[in-house]
């Protein structure tokens, strides 16, 4: 009966909590495909100073140490991720890191509901954030294709002011935020799926025979 009484009650507070957790969720998920240590610090930021509410173990981002320690390592990602080549580097490296990134904002997300919804939560925003990662990082091997650097700086530029700019309108509101970002991960897939065909299409005629 204990177990009944906990798994309701654990179940009556997922459903109380959810809209805000999801949408919290989807921001850092989406977020941390651009760069993980942004979405970290400016989640940390805005929970430690009470503009974004942060759900379950998402709390220990607001923590000043927590949120310093990835706004420096994020000035590193800054300068790299403006620089030819190094960025399309940086991105090889963080395929793995930002999808775990991802899976840890979704596990810390679901802290209070167990480990059933945590899980849920770990796919749903490691999902986004690959898929937000492999768009970012397919476009830049597209602009490493031109030899000069600024393509490379504003693409950067362009990305990481997005995250910041959908932190403020989430502050201001939530729901159309995340129905933006919903938008804009949809559009990343679509992307995704159009590089794809290309790059078969590219190597299927390359790796033809030729006919005499």
């Amino acid at each position: 009966m204990d177990r009944i009484a906990a798994a309701v009650e654990n179940l009556g507070r997922f459903i109380t909590n959810t809209p805000r957790e999801l949408l919290v969720l989807t921001l850092g998920a989406w977020a941390a495909g651009i760069s993980v240590y942004l979405a970290v610090g400016l989640l940390g930021l805005s929970g430690h100073f009470g503009w974004i509410q942060l759900p379950g173990g998402l709390a220990i981002f607001a923590n000043p140490i927590i949120f310093s320690l990835a706004f420096i390592v994020f000035s590193i990602e800054f300068i790299a991720d403006k620089i030819p080549y190094v960025d399309s580097m940086w991105d090889s490296v963080h395929t793995v890191i930002r999808p775990l990134g991802g899976f840890g904002i979704g596990y810390l997300a679901g802290t209070e509901h167990g480990p059933m919804i945590q899980t849920i939560y770990m796919m749903l925003a490691g999902t986004m954030t690959l898929n937000m990662h492999t768009a970012k990082a397919a476009g830049r091997l597209a602009i490493n294709t031109s030899p000069e650097p600024f393509s490379n700086i504003a693409a950067s530029t362009a990305e990481q002011s997005l995250v910041v700019a959908m932190f403020w309108f989430f502050i201001q509101h939530p729901v159309i935020a995340v129905i933006v970002i919903i938008g804009i991960l949809i559009l990343a897939f679509l992307i995704i799926r159009m590089l794809w065909r290309f790059v078969k299409k590219l190597f299927g005629s390359g790796g033809s025979p030729s006919k005499s």
